[in-house]
Formats: C-alpha cells, sequence, structure tokens
C-alpha cells in the first residue's frame, strides 16, 4: 500500500509523513529529493512548475513506488500532487490512500515563515492555491492540528492500527 500525504507548500506533508512512515514502519518517500536540479533553481527563484516540468517528476516517482511495492513493501510518500492529473498519474497498479492536509492561505504562509532550509518558499504559494484541485477520494485533515494527532487520525480513519 501507498499512502499520499498531499497539500501545498507548508501544508507540513513531510513532517506528517515522516511521523506516519515511523509510526507504521513503512518506508518514506520524499517527492521533493526526485526532483531535477532545475526544477529546485526555478522553485527557489519563485518561479512556478509547468505541467511539463512536472511529468517526469511525477514519473519517475511512480517508478520507484512500482519497484518498491513490488518487492512487498508498504510506502509513506510526502508530495504536493497538487492536481488530479498528478495524483493520476502517480497511482497506476497502485493500492493509494491518499491524505489531505487542508488549510488556508494565512496558515500556510505561517508555516513558511517559521520553517528554514526549505527550497520552496511562499513566492510560489499562491500559484500552488491557483492550481489547488482538492481531492474528492481523500482523508482530509486539518493542518492547525498537531503533527502527531494527524498521524493517529491517519492510522485509526485508514484502520492500519
Amino acid at each position: 500500500m501507498v499512502i499520499l500525504v498531499m497539500g501545498t507548500t507548508g501544508a507540513g506533508k513531510t513532517t506528517v509523513a515522516k511521523l506516519l512512515s515511523a509510526r507504521l514502519d513503512w518506508i518514506f518517500l520524499d517527492a521533493d529529493d526526485f526532483h531535477p536540479a532545475a526544477n529546485i533553481e526555478k522553485m527557489q527563484h519563485g518561479i512556478a512548475l509547468t505541467d511539463a516540468d512536472r511529468i517526469p517528476w511525477l514519473d519517475s516517482i511512480h517508478a520507484k513506488l512500482l519497484q518498491l511495492v513490488a518487492t512487498g513493501n508498504d510506502v509513506v510518500l510526502a508530495c504536493s500532487a497538487l492536481k488530479q492529473s498528478y495524483r493520476d498519474r502517480l497511482s497506476p497498479d497502485l493500492d493509494m490512500r491518499i491524505v489531505y492536509l487542508r488549510g488556508s492561505y494565512e496558515v500556510m504562509r505561517q508555516h513558511i515563515a517559521n520553517r528554514h532550509g526549505h527550497f520552496a518558499g511562499e513566492a510560489i504559494l499562491a500559484g500552488q492555491f491557483a492550481d489547488l484541485e482538492e481531492p474528492q477520494n481523500a482523508l482530509v485533515l486539518d493542518v492547525g492540528r498537531a503533527p502527531g494527532e494527524l498521524v493517529s487520525d491517519v492510522v485509526v480513519q485508514l484502520d492500519l492500527a
């Protein structure tokens, strides 16, 4: 199984996904680790990625997920996956559950202001909210809650205990 923890920048995807993977003893993947240097350079300069930028990135993540699942592993993936087409590209041939970390623009902006060392800053947040297509079949959680509480909700609501 793959659990996709998704949302805009500042949602806490990586924090929640890491905690969840540790609790379940599953493999953790951060989609940011799959970005080519050109994508990172764009984001560092506040330039929104295009769908053309994202397709090879999404395909490489999907290939890794298929490889891990084929060898009997369960995975927690932290990935923005803002559009349905991106989620569709990530999910073929996988048992994927979606956890959507939802919050207001202001809450996300505050989260970004309080973090350090991440290449995606507030400059891309408006574009991400414009691109966001909220998932229809997802566990939706409020990012205003503590990460540990969110992880507990995922475990209970997805019946992973």
